[in-house]
Order: C-alpha cells, then sequence, then structure tokens
C-alpha cells in the first residue's frame, strides 16, 4: 500500500515499462477560410487552435504529423494556422514532418511548410506558389432586364470590383499590386521554411504552377516519397503509436450537420469550394 509509483512500475513486464515512440497527428483537410454550415471543413486558426494545442501537448512525444489534404483558400489564415504550428513546434522543441495527400497546393503547401519535412505520395499534387481572383461580371445582364443599380459610398474604391459594374482599369491595377505583396509573402514564407533544399529556379518554382511528387522532389519542395503510415513505421518502428487529433465541431453540427446560418452564401461557399477541389481534380 505504500509503494511509490516508482516502484508500481518496477512491477511492470519489461515490454510494458520500455518507452514506445509516440506521434500525434493533425488533419489539415479541407478549404482554408471562413464560411458556413456547408463549408464546415474549411480551415481557419479559430476552429484549429484547440486541436493544435492538443496535438503537442502529450509528454514524451516523437513528433507531430500533419496529414494535409487541401487546395488552399485564405493567405492570411493559411499563414496563421502555420505561423501557430510552428510557435508551439520550437517552444516544445518537437519535430512537425508534413505528408500530401491527394493535393497540398497553395495555402495548402503554405501550411506543409510549416514542418521540417514534407513527404508526398506520386501523384500527390503540391505547389501553385501564387495568388489568384477569380469572378463573374454581371453589368450587361442588369442592362439586358431593364435592372438599374444603384450604389452609393464615401470612398472612391468602395466599390472597387463591383461584378454589377463595368470592369475599371484602374481596380485591376490595385488588385494586382495587392496580390504582388501576397505572393512576396508566400514566396518569403516557403525560402525561410525550405531554405537550400529548395533546387529549382525560382521561376519555375514560384510562378504558380502545380508539380506531382516526384517533380516537387526534384525541385526541393517536399523530401520524399511516401504516406503517412508507411514512412512513420520505417523510422519509428512498428511498436508507434499514432494518435489522431480532429477538428472539434459544435454539437449541432455534430447532431445535424448544419448550423443555423444564411443558406445562400452558404451555397456560394460551397460552390467555392467545390471549384477549388476541382482545380486539382483527374
Amino acid at each position: 500500500m505504500g509503494m511509490t509509483d516508482m516502484n508500481l512500475g518496477n512491477l511492470l513486464p519489461s515490454w510494458l515499462r520500455r518507452r514506445r515512440p509516440k506521434i500525434s497527428v493533425l488533419r489539415l483537410s479541407g478549404v482554408i477560410g471562413g464560411g458556413g454550415p456547408l463549408r464546415g471543413g474549411a480551415l481557419t486558426l479559430d476552429g484549429l487552435n484547440k486541436s493544435i494545442e492538443r496535438a503537442f501537448a502529450p509528454r514524451g512525444l516523437s513528433a507531430v504529423a500533419l496529414a494535409i489534404n487541401s487546395p488552399g483558400g485564405s493567405p492570411v489564415q493559411s499563414a496563421l494556422i502555420a505561423r501557430r504550428i510552428r510557435q508551439i513546434a520550437d517552444k516544445k522543441d518537437i519535430k512537425v514532418i508534413a505528408f500530401a495527400e491527394d493535393v497540398a497546393a497553395s495555402g495548402g503547401y503554405w501550411l506543409a511548410c510549416a514542418a521540417d519535412e514534407i513527404f508526398a505520395e506520386e501523384s500527390s499534387i503540391l505547389g501553385s506558389v501564387g495568388v489568384i481572383s477569380a469572378g463573374f461580371g454581371f453589368n450587361d445582364l442588369l442592362s439586358r432586364y431593364g435592372v438599374e443599380r444603384r450604389v452609393h459610398t464615401a470612398g472612391a474604391r468602395k466599390a472597387m470590383l463591383d461584378p454589377f459594374q463595368a470592369e475599371n482599369a484602374d481596380d485591376v491595377t490595385r488588385l494586382k499590386s495587392i496580390q504582388t505583396d501576397i505572393h512576396e509573402n508566400f514566396k518569403d514564407h516557403v525560402r525561410a521554411r525550405r531554405g537550400d533544399r529548395l533546387t529549382g529556379a525560382e521561376e519555375d518554382i514560384f510562378n504558380g504552377d502545380i508539380f506531382l511528387g516526384k517533380e516537387a522532389l526534384a525541385l526541393g519542395l517536399i523530401d520524399g516519397i511516401g504516406d503517412l503510415q508507411t514512412t512513420l513505421r520505417e523510422r519509428y518502428g512498428d511498436k508507434l503509436r499514432l494518435n489522431p487529433i480532429g477538428q472539434r465541431r459544435s454539437l449541432l453540427r455534430r447532431r445535424l450537420g448544419v448550423e443555423t446560418r444564411d443558406l445562400a452564401g452558404d451555397l456560394i461557399a460551397a460552390v467555392e469550394d467545390w471549384s477549388h477541389w476541382k482545380r486539382f481534380g483527374l
């Protein structure tokens, strides 16, 4: 009855006392950015922060693995999520290894670069280090049906890129300036994280192109070809313990799969998500 924890530990069989490698697996799957219930898988720092903390919380971790399947999305949320992962990893001195599944492109690749090493399948799609803005113009449609558009603003650029007005050259110039700045931030992040491992020419790597696994490896965008289970067990042994960490959902979302928000906006978000994924489909 008076035995200490150490005494009790000595009574355990040697196979139980032997330390088994332990790795948290943090899944980052979906379009990056906000949205409604039809965009429930969207990745944001607010939605992921608790999961990130749980991934790094266990004692004696050998590493944290990132299982990434994302076509990208918000550059801000990409940066926030990646920065939070690095903050905790550096503070706790824990290795981070990323594994690209179908897609780790654009913001998805930004997340992958938060890791110390990146692995992918031969058919995984990576890269897309660029910035895109896409939309539609409906100004002729309104005039055809005799609809008058009424917009009143304080500030000359408040209605910039309004899809119901004719495209303005000054607005496009301003948009491209913003895109250039975001692109430079993206390139700086990749350079900082990949360093001398980047072997391809920057005009090839940073032009927004996408690459399959082997080509990404040759360019230095990733460190090897391999899936999460096989690669980690080859490195840490068959007795490796993998602890899956998923994004928590609200009780209403778990029960019904939706939350009470604007359905029209959510339908648009769902179409945007679909377009993100279809860019990289077969």
